[in-house]
């Protein structure tokens, strides 16, 4: 059984007992959060494609707590200007456990 979700602008497919990092959320490690943005649902029994989003299916996790990414520098510079700038950054996500896709 999967799901695909929409969140913070992106889809991902997600499966009971799987890990996601979400878009920074402003959730206490520990607590549970629901997800109703449900693009698509595969059981085994059945299949439910979402015009744009399936009614009646979440997917319910619990947040684990925040982590960032690997850094990414950026570099700036114009010929002849002397002018070079150097910048970095960590986008922070929020890691959530899934634990259960619930119909109905």
């Amino acid at each position: 059984m999967y799901a695909i979700i929409a969140d913070g602008g992106k889809n991902y497919k997600v499966s009971p007992g799987q890990v996601v990092e979400l878009e920074k959320k402003d959730v206490a490690s520990g607590k549970e959060i629901d997800l109703s943005d449900v693009l698509y649902f595969k059981s085994d029994k059945e299949v439910l494609v979402g015009t744009p989003k399936v009614e009646g299916v979440k997917v319910t996790g619990v947040v684990e707590g925040d982590t960032k990414a690997p850094k990414v520098t950026i570099l700036k510079s114009k010929r002849r200007k002397n002018y070079r700038k150097k910048q970095g950054h960590r986008q922070v996500y929020t890691k959530v456990r899934i634990k259960d896709i619930v119909k109905g």
